[in-house]
């Protein structure tokens, strides 16, 4: 618990609790200007001694995950969709040996397909289901796509993730929570889905009873009227809850880790409580671990300084969404106060259950993304995560004094120290358009090959932000690879 609330106290000195930092308006990562074409250069990209860094794929829309077949060719998905509601047809594409790409399938418009697995002959792709819910998608060599399942409940802010096949033959997934922290509200409306579905909200695992804590907002369902409504958790927008009130669990739900059989039906709840479990990924010794894109300091009960987390998932554990961060509740001390707002209060009158320690607690708003272990003492590292940070979203999900992530950072996940592995050059950090340089840009998703001798990074490409929320840039992406660099070169 020490080492923990240290790890905070460490991220709130860098976020500058201060008067300076309450003065100051946000620098983050995509808080510049871009002008085409993206410049691509792996020299200006930091990689440990004995390493080289390189491009094999450019040009990409919105990729999000890369897979390997069975003869070792890298596959790469285009997500279809992008915060900025901007649109466009998700893809499983082929890298070839040239750095070009095939068509290997293509989805409609229920984007984004968020990553992507090979087992025994076939791909498995997570499609996020912003407008029709999620759903696990099979695809075959040729490009037949059939559902695993559907229906999931990722209409929201966050979608349906992962996947990763277990040793027991089980496809796992993640599904992200709808909101940002249990209140459906004005920032919901701003990413499109409230007015789209304003029926939506999460869905808990598990019967869950509330304080009753309601939050008063415009009605952003009737721009004309002056009245204000509230709106409780795990609650369509301006429905209130009542004290001891019993939200009843379902399965599929948000928050969520689930498996599913590769021969499909109903998925199974392996644990819930995360905000937004993006990357799963199996350690060599058969653990699944994930990352959990954590609260940002927006909407109707904002947090602050929340930094993303990295879980070892264990069956039938409750991770703490929407009242802790962590080990710790949200209404513990005044770390997570906005300012000039009161500090959460908590939804649950009883909570499901005490959330464990951590493996690992990244940079607040770093997004900390895609990840894999290396296995191969050949490469280094064995044993360790790799994992591919986004970079922060500022001003949309809370303000930053400079550019959090944009790298691929390594987590030893026995002790939690997290160190960079690949960052862009220069005196100061950021995403490369905002260097002006020809980098790393939004790293999403981090795979080793095969046999683990090299890794593979999904950089989703330039995603620019300010206050009327995100601007993404098409055919931008690139997939970069990490090798060993040989004896005496």
């Amino acid at each position: 618990m020490k080492k923990f609330l240290g790890a905070l106290l460490a991220l709130s000195l860098a976020g500058g609790l201060s008067g300076c930092y309450k003065m100051r308006s946000s620098a983050g990562g995509g808080q510049t200007e871009f002008n085409r074409p993206r410049i691509v250069n792996s020299n200006d990209i930091a990689v440990p001694d004995g390493y080289r860094i390189e491009s094999i794929a450019r040009e990409l829309t919105f990729p999000t995950g890369i897979a390997f077949d069975g003869r070792g060719r890298a596959y790469v998905v285009e997500a279809g969709y992008s915060y900025g509601e901007v649109w466009t047809t998700p893809r499983l594409l082929r890298i070839e040996k040239d750095g070009t790409t095939s068509i290997v399938a293509e989805g409609g418009k229920n984007g984004p397909w968020t990553g992507v697995t090979f087992y025994k002959g076939n791909f498995y792709v997570a499609e996020g289901g912003e407008l029709d819910g999620g759903r696990i998608l099979k695809i075959t060599p040729e490009g037949d796509i059939s559902p695993l399942v559907d229906g999931l409940p990722s209409k929201g802010d966050h979608h349906t993730n992962g996947p990763a096949v277990g040793l027991d033959g089980m496809l796992y997934f993640g599904v992200g929570v709808a909101t940002n922290s249990g209140v459906v509200g004005e920032d919901n409306f701003q990413f499109g889905w409230a007015r789209r579905y304003p029926d939506f909200h999460d869905i808990p695992c598990r019967d869950v009873k509330l304080k009753g804590l309601n939050y008063e907002t415009k009605d952003f369902l009737d721009p004309a009227s002056k009245e204000k409504v509230g709106t409780g958790a795990f609650s369509p927008f301006g429905r209130k809850t009542g004290p001891g009130e019993v939200i009843k669990g379902a399965v599929p739900c948000n928050g969520a880790v689930m498996r599913v059989s590769l021969e499909g039906g109903p998925p199974e709840l392996v644990a819930w409580g995360f905000r937004n479990p993006f990357g799963l990924a199996f350690s060599p010794e058969g653990k699944l671990f994930a990352t959990d894109n954590s609260y940002d300091e927006r909407g109707s009960r904002p947090v602050f300084g929340a930094g993303d987390l990295l879980w070892e998932v264990k069956e039938g554990q409750w991770y703490g969404w929407p009242d802790f961060h962590g080990e710790t509740a949200l209404d513990e001390h005044d770390h997570y106060k906005p300012a000039r707002k009161e500090k959460p209060g908590l939804v649950f009158s009883e909570p499901p259950g005490r959330p464990p320690k951590p493996a690992a607690v990244f940079a607040v708003h770093s997004s900390s993304d895609g990840l894999d272990f290396s296995r191969n003492s050949g490469f280094g590292f064995k044993g360790e995560a790799f994992v591919a940070q986004f970079g922060d979203e500022a001003p949309t999900t809370g303000k930053v004094l400079a550019p959090v992530g944009f790298k691929v950072v390594r987590v030893n996940v026995k002790t939690g120290s997290v160190e960079e592995f690949a960052v862009n050059k220069g005196k100061t950090n950021g995403p490369a358009s905002k260097l002006k340089k020809g980098g790393l840009e939004r790293p999403i998703a981090a795979r080793f090959n095969a046999d683990g001798t090299a890794l593979y990074i999904v950089d989703f490409g330039v995603l620019l932000h300010d206050e009327e929320g995100a601007h993404p840039s098409t055919a931008t992406g690139v997939v970069w690879r990490i090798t060993k660099k040989e004896p005496g070169r």
